[in-house]
């Protein structure tokens, strides 16, 4: 015998290998759970604030690239039509051959020349995007953002060793105080609580609550991380749109389809919009 059956260890554990039982399907599921919990606890923290901030350096970069790409296009066309008047004398067949390898020429000049630069914006606008990505996690609901609001505090401690007897009327009385009055502090204990009891025993909506308080910030988080996704997705493609001369309409359906998804979040980021107007 030769190789790696000579040694009759080998052989044995080589068997043992090939007949062992597959891991039942609830080892799978919780092996697979276990993989999901640590890519969460992975996931970087961003903050509103620094989202917003990310959406308009998102923005920033892509109104930079899309200036780019309209000068090396406008650079092409003009070459083209300069071509085109000085071979007015030829036939049309000789004409457009030869206008085709001087303008294919010129842009593949152009590509190289601003190779660096259009790889720049692409690496600027991804990692913002990856960034977010990861932070989408800590945005998956209003009641996700709520029950971190106060979160250590001595006074959130306080109120809910105020309502851990309190009854159903009185939490619900509590959490029409909580929203009527903006208290995110008190509201997060209240869901804390409201969380802790059965299903069919709790005292209100918690996530009605939490779109009550803070709604309209979790909308605005969603609709920038999508933002941003957009404006890269929308970088990748115009990029892709010059190196190749032609636009992909499928690439720009897609595009189109996911601002219409964008939108429909239905977030207010006009105040967003007016700080880059000032800006400027």
């Amino acid at each position: 015998m030769t190789g790696s059956y000579r040694d009759g260890g080998d052989e044995r554990r080589l068997c043992r290998a090939c007949f062992a039982p597959e891991p039942s399907r609830d080892a799978v599921a919780k092996e697979m759970d276990m993989a999901v919990k640590k890519m969460a606890l992975a996931n970087r923290w961003v903050s509103v604030t620094d989202v917003l901030d990310r959406l308009r350096q998102a923005r920033e970069n892509r109104e930079q690239q899309a200036k780019l790409l309209e000068g090396l296009e406008g650079r092409a066309k003009q070459r083209r039509d300069d071509v085109e008047r000085s071979l007015a004398d030829l036939s049309v067949s000789q004409r457009s051959h030869i206008v085709s390898r001087a303008a294919n020429g010129y842009r593949a000049e152009l590509k190289r020349q601003s190779l660096d630069s259009r790889v720049a914006y692409l690496k600027a606008i991804g990692a913002l995007r990856d960034e977010l990505e990861s932070a989408r996690a800590h945005y998956r609901s209003p009641v996700q953002m709520l029950a971190r609001e106060g979160l250590g505090s001595e006074r959130r401690s306080r109120l809910l060793q105020q309502i851990e007897k309190s009854g159903k009327i009185e939490l619900a009385s509590l959490a029409a105080l909580a929203a009527s009055t903006g208290d995110k502090e008190l509201a997060a204990a209240l869901i804390t609580r409201n969380s802790g009891l059965p299903i069919n025993d709790r005292a209100f909506s918690s996530q009605e609550l939490a779109d009550v308080l803070v709604g309209d910030e979790w909308r605005k988080v969603t609709q920038a991380i999508a933002e941003v996704d957009r404006l890269a997705v929308e970088a990748v493609h115009a990029d892709s749109a010059f190196e190749t001369g032609k636009p992909n309409t499928t690439r720009a359906v897609a595009v189109a389809i996911m601002r219409r998804d964008e939108q429909a979040i239905g977030a207010d980021l006009t105040e967003l919009d007016a700080d880059q107007q000032g800006e400027e």
